[in-house]
């Protein structure tokens, strides 16, 4: 009632502020009738006050006081309130090729298959499915719990942090297990994704998404273009660096995002990052031309930079019935070091004996772009272009003659490249159903893989909003 009154008062004031081009017994009139209509609302406001203040009043005498008390408790019992969620992933994949043996030729592997890699499964199976817990500890703190389930019956924690809610000047402090600020799409979680998998640029220089364990400071600009500038300290267990087994801070990232409106209708961000690690003996399993096992492993520094772009479009600013988003990231990796070979099997079984080592010297370079248009509610189709360049590696093993080029095959020289469509009903914000086709020339010369995915997501509790 005092919204309605408040805002007839407003039209009523309008009124009374009309310039003076009517005759002066129009106006008259309607002053009167202004004054007569403000001391009827104000008549009414009183009323409703009174009564409102009667009724609390009344309440409060009335009522027990083991109601009372029974109130408070259940009040102190519900204090805290966290969010929880559980996300569901899935998917029916089809492959032309074993998906066990995907790899990027040219590039370093990154390790274990990663669940939300490109199709490492066959057949109907359990994606990455994640149970989140996240609440405000007190006016100063809040903390979150993301729980990573895989397909395997296991169980990680992706993330794990605190973070500050009244640093003011626009600082934030985030401490603990978290994924990275750099870039766009990396600290966005696998069901918040517009395709079922990560580009391949994620997937060959972080892994699929780079987490960091340390701290992040986070420094929201008092400007009117929204601009925030970000810095992370931590260790760098995780690719591309490696498990030194060592205490302080060996990774270290700085970022810068900006963006803003253009009209009702669209939207901008743009980012620059940069991110550094000092990986030891991060190493992969191979076979040589002997066919013995042996271990390869890069210890120096990894230095990766990158750039990044969105755009979104929609009507008037709503995009329940149309809306389109064109993202891209393009990033830049140099790495420093010594690359060494070990034979698994007895000393002088393969090719690389009991170790050889060298200097190793590479830079690889890989970008995406991808569009995801709603043509009509609930309903989107997009498509995503995948692009890398490995480069001419220089590995001291190889040019010394020590070891054959062949004997290393993850090295040789490729531009590994991917063309990815997609079309994916939403019954509602909850629930995702996703056809995808990909055409993927990673594996090397010839060896195209044609990948079919059938995935479903669906949200379970209360969850965050989603960054832009």
């Amino acid at each position: 009632m005092n919204r309605i009154s408040v805002s007839m008062l407003a039209a009523c004031g309008a009124l009374a502020s009309f310039p003076a081009m009517a005759a002066d017994t129009d106006l008259q009139a309607l002053r009167e009738e202004i004054a007569q209509m403000k001391k009827s609302y104000e008549r009414r406001i009183d009323a409703l006050e009174k009564r409102l203040a009667s009724a609390e009043s009344t309440a409060g005498a009335t009522a027990p006081p083991a109601a009372s008390a029974t109130a408070g408790a259940r009040g102190a019992a519900n204090s805290f309130n966290p969010e929880i969620s559980l996300v569901l992933q899935g998917a029916m994949t089809k492959t032309q090729r074993e998906p066990s043996s995907w790899t990027l030729r040219g590039f370093v592997p990154a390790g274990e298959p990663d669940e939300v890699g490109p199709s490492r499964r066959k057949g109907l199976s359990l994606g990455e499915s994640e149970l989140a817990l996240a609440a405000n500890v007190d006016p100063n703190f809040r903390a979150a719990v993301n729980l990573s389930l895989s397909a395997t019956n296991t169980m990680a924690v992706e993330e794990a942090f605190f973070q500050t809610l009244g640093l003011g000047n626009g600082l934030t402090l985030k401490g603990g297990r978290f994924l990275s600020g750099i870039g766009y799409q990396n600290e966005q979680h696998p069901h918040t994704w517009d395709f079922a998998d990560a580009p391949l640029a994620y997937a060959a220089f972080f892994g699929n998404r780079l987490t960091a364990e340390g701290l992040q400071m986070k420094w929201l600009a008092p400007t009117d273009t929204w601009l925030e500038l970000g810095l992370e300290a931590g260790r760098d267990n995780a690719f591309p660096g490696s498990d030194r087994n060592k205490n302080g801070s060996a990774l270290g990232a700085i970022f810068a995002h900006t963006g803003g409106d253009v009209g009702i209708s669209s939207s901008w961000r743009a980012g620059l990052s940069a991110v550094g690690t000092r990986p030891t003996n991060r190493g992969f399993a191979q076979t040589d031309t002997t066919g013995n096992a042996n271990t390869v492993a890069f210890s120096g520094n990894s230095r990766t930079v990158g750039a990044d772009f969105v755009w979104k479009w929609a009507p008037n600013g709503n995009p329940s019935e149309r809306n389109f988003k064109l993202q891209a990231e393009a990033f830049r990796r140099v790495e420093k070091g010594e690359l060494s070979c070990v034979d698994a099997a007895a000393a002088g079984a393969g090719n690389c004996g009991v170790r050889l080592a060298g200097n190793y010297d590479a830079t690889q370079n890989g970008l995406y772009v991808q569009g995801v248009y709603q043509f009509m509610p609930h309903w989107r189709a997009g498509y995503r272009y995948d692009r890398l360049d490995s480069g001419n590696a220089a590995i001291g093993m190889v040019n010394s003659g020590a070891l054959a080029a062949a004997n290393l095959p993850q090295f040789a020289a490729w531009k590994p490249r991917r063309d990815t469509v997609m079309i994916d009903y939403a019954s509602s914000e909850f629930a995702r159903l996703r056809f995808q086709y990909a055409r993927d020339v990673s594996r090397g010369p010839g060896l195209v893989d044609n990948q079919f995915w059938l995935q479903y997501v669906m949200s379970i509790g209360a969850h965050g909003a989603h960054q832009f």
